[in-house]
């Protein structure tokens, strides 16, 4: 079972292609996932990346966590689970008059 990794403190011009090339180095990667916007399109300076193995994915941590890539230190370390959202809100509810 691989390791999902959080990349943080991404210049706003590093894509996929860049972090797959990087983490290759240490492995299989099976994606990666730079999060973007989704009114601008541009990247919001995160990723998230899937590595083949656990071994792989801590050396990639080892090694790259505060390399500098493209003017900025990055932030690697293991993705924490996402945390189910709750409500949906902000629902308008319409006033009966009788």
């Amino acid at each position: 079972m691989g390791k999902k990794l959080y990349v943080g403190n991404l210049s706003f011009n590093v894509d996929s292609n860049q972090l797959t090339d990087l983490f290759a180095e240490f492995g299989t990667v099976d994606s990666v996932n730079v999060i973007t916007d989704r009114d601008t399109g541009r990247s919001k300076g995160f990723a998230f990346v899937e590595m083949s193995a656990d071994g792989e994915a801590q050396a990639a941590i080892q090694k790259l966590n505060g390399m500098d890539l493209s003017g900025r230190a990055m932030n690697i370390s293991e993705a924490k689970p996402q945390e189910p959202r709750t409500g949906g809100g902000g629902g308008f509810k319409q006033r009966r008059s009788y």
